[in-house]
C-alpha cells in the first residue's frame, strides 16, 4: 500500500467518503466505533464511593421516588416495595438485584448493519443534538425550528463519520403539528440516513409508531425485532425525586420488546438537586436506579443505562451552567459510580453559550472531556448545541465535529506508541545536533499520516489567513455545512422498504397519530 492509499484509508479520502456520505467536501476521518484506552479520572477513593452509594440507597429507601404512573406502581408493589400512593420505597438489597440482571454492554443494529453501534465497556459513541426549539445560523439567525431545518441537520449527521446515532430530533419541527411530527420526523431519519435511531418517550402512540418504523425500515420481522436492539429511548426523571407517566409508559413498552432505555435525571445542583456535587449525584443516581430496577424486574436482562446531566446554575440569575469545573466532577463522580454498578453510561456536550463562539468551543470541550474522562460510552449531543439545549446551529455542529475526530485521533495507538520505531534513535543518530527533522527518511516516511489533519481549523499564518478573507471559524464552518447540504445523497434503502414505511406513516396519519389536546 502507498502512503498516499494508507492517508486515504485511514482519514476517509474523497472517494470512501463519497462511498459513505454522498459527499466530498472534507477529508474526514472513516467511519469507527471509538475505543478509549486511558484510565478513567476518579475523582472519589473507595470510601467516596461508597458513601454516594449508600446516599443514593438511602433515598431510595428511606424516602423514596414518585411513580405517576399507576401501572409502574403496582409493578414495583408486587416486586415487593413499599407503596404510598404514588411513592415507592425500595429496599437496596431489590436495586442491587435488578442491577445484578442488566447488561454491561450491549450492541444496537440499525437498518444497515455496518452502523452497529456498541453501547458499554470502553467503547465511545457520539450523537447529534437533540430537541432544540430554535436553530440558528449565520445567514438567518435565530428561529423556530422546522422541518426543512430538521432535514438539514440529518443530513449533517448522516454525513459526518464521527456522528454514531440520531440521538433524537435535531431540531423541533414545529410547524409540522405534535400529533404527527414523530411519523414525519422519523421517516426523514429512516431515510436520510442509515443509523441508529431514537424513540421518545411521549405517549404509547410514538413509541409503538417508531418501533414499528424501524422494523419496517430493515425489512424484519416482529420476532427478529424483538430478538435485538434495533433502537434504543432516553427518559428523564422529573427531579427532584420523581418519574413521570408517559416517560415510564414508553420505558417500560420499550424494555418489554428488549429495546435499549437510558434513564437521565436532569439534575441542576442548587435548582433540582442540592447545590453540594455529591448530594446532586446521589440523587440523580437514585432516580435512575429507580427506574432501572423497575425495567429489570418486568424484563430481566432488558439493556439500559445510566445518563448523567448533572451540572449548576447560575446563583445570581438561575440559568442552567454548562461545561463548568462542577459539570465535569460530577460527570467524572458519576462515571465512578455507573462502573461500580456494571451499567453504559451517557452523558452530554453541553455549554451555555447563545453563538458558536469562544464561549461554546470552551464549554463544550470541558463537557466533551469530561465525558472521555469518566468513560462515558454515549455523548448525547456532541455536536450543534448552544444556549443550554434550546438552539441547533449548523455551524457549531461542524466545529464540534473537528473537536470529535481530535478525540478519536487522541484514542489512536499512533499518538502513544512506544516500538523502536517510534523512538527513533536512528533518525535521532542521523539528523544529531542542530539538524531538522524534515528531511530525514524517518519523516518522509511518515509526514502524511503523522499527526490529525484538520477540515474547519485554519494553521496558516496571520498575513496568509487574511490575504485569504480572514474568516472567522464559524464562516469557515458556515461553508462547510452548506457545500455538505449542496453534494448530499442519502443512503441506499430498499424500495420495498421505502413503500412499506411510506404507507404505514399515511394510515397512521389518517388514523390520527398521536392524541394531542389541540
Amino acid at each position: 500500500m502507498t502512503d498516499i492509499q494508507d492517508r486515504k484509508r485511514r482519514a476517509g479520502g474523497r472517494a470512501g467518503n463519497k462511498a459513505r456520505a454522498g459527499s466530498a467536501v472534507i477529508d474526514q476521518m472513516p467511519w469507527r466505533i471509538p475505543v478509549n484506552p486511558d484510565r478513567p479520572t476518579e475523582p472519589l477513593d473507595a470510601e467516596g464511593v461508597q458513601r454516594i452509594h449508600r446516599g443514593a440507597m438511602s433515598i431510595l429507601s428511606d424516602i423514596g421516588i414518585e411513580f405517576l404512573n399507576p401501572e409502574a406502581v403496582e409493578i414495583l408493589r408486587r416486586a415487593g416495595c413499599r407503596v404510598n400512593g404514588t411513592n415507592v420505597r425500595m429496599d437496596e438489597s431489590f436495586v442491587m438485584e435488578m442491577l445484578g440482571h442488566a447488561p454491561d454492554s450491549f450492541s444496537i443494529t440499525p437498518r444497515n448493519p455496518a452502523r452497529k453501534v456498541v453501547m458499554g465497556g470502553q467503547h465511545m459513541l457520539f450523537g447529534n443534538v437533540s430537541s432544540p426549539p430554535n436553530a440558528w445560523d449565520l445567514e438567518r439567525g435565530k428561529r423556530s425550528g422546522d422541518m426543512a431545518t430538521f432535514r438539514e441537520f440529518t443530513k449533517l449527521t448522516q454525513y459526518f463519520n464521527c456522528i454514531h446515532l440520531n440521538g433524537g430530533y435535531p431540531v423541533e419541527p414545529v410547524d409540522v403539528h405534535a400529533g404527527v411530527r414523530h411519523l414525519d420526523c422519523l421517516y426523514e431519519q429512516l431515510t436520510l440516513t442509515d443509523k441508529v435511531v431514537h424513540a421518545y418517550s411521549l405517549g404509547a402512540e410514538r413509541v409503538e409508531d417508531v418501533m414499528e418504523m424501524v422494523r419496517i425500515a430493515a425489512g424484519l420481522t416482529p420476532s427478529e425485532f424483538d430478538a435485538s436492539p434495533r433502537m434504543f429511548t432516553n427518559i428523564n426523571s422529573v427531579s427532584p425525586l420523581k418519574h413521570d407517566y408517559p416517560m415510564l409508559d414508553g420505558a417500560m413498552r420499550m424494555a418489554r420488546r428488549g429495546q435499549p432505555v437510558i434513564v437521565t435525571p436532569f439534575t441542576l445542583a442548587g435548582a433540582m438537586a442540592p447545590v453540594t456535587m455529591a448530594g446532586a449525584v446521589a440523587l440523580s443516581l437514585a432516580e435512575a436506579l429507580a427506574a432501572i430496577a423497575l425495567l429489570q424486574y418486568i424484563n430481566p436482562g432488558c439493556p439500559v443505562a445510566i445518563g448523567t446531566f448533572t451540572s449548576n446554575v447560575d446563583m445570581k440569575s438561575g440559568a442552567p451552567a454548562f461545561g463548568t469545573p462542577e459539570y465535569m466532577r460530577a460527570t467524572q463522580m458519576t462515571g465512578q459510580l455507573v462502573r461500580f454498578y456494571g451499567l453504559p453510561l451517557r452523558s452530554s456536550g453541553v455549554c451555555a453559550a447563545n453563538v458558536p463562539d469562544g464561549q461554546s468551543m470552551w464549554e463544550t470541550s470541558n463537557s466533551l472531556w469530561a465525558a472521555v474522562q469518566s468513560r462515558t460510552n454515549l455523548v448525547y449531543h456532541a455536536a450543534g448545541w448552544l444556549e443550554g439545549g434550546l438552539i441547533a446551529s449548523p455551524e457549531k455542529f461542524v466545529m464540534d465535529c473537528e473537536v470529535l475526530q481530535m478525540i478519536q485521533r487522541y484514542f489512536e495507538e499512533a499518538t502513544f506508541a512506544t516500538s523502536a520505531d517510534d523512538i527513533a534513535l536512528d533518525a535521532i543518530r542521523e539528523v544529531g545536533a542542530g539538524g531538522h527533522y524534515f528531511g530525514c527518511q524517518h519523516t518522509q516516511d511518515r509526514y502524511q499520516t503523522a499527526f490529525y489533519a484538520p477540515f474547519a481549523s485554519d494553521w496558516r499564518n496571520y498575513e496568509a489567513w487574511a490575504a485569504d478573507g480572514a474568516h472567522w471559524t464559524p464562516e469557515r464552518a458556515h461553508r462547510i455545512y452548506k457545500q455538505i447540504l449542496a453534494e448530499f445523497e442519502p443512503p441506499e434503502m430498499a424500495d420495498t422498504a421505502r413503500e412499506e414505511l411510506g404507507r404505514f406513516v399515511a394510515r397512521r396519519k389518517q388514523e390520527g397519530g398521536a392524541p394531542t389536546d389541540f
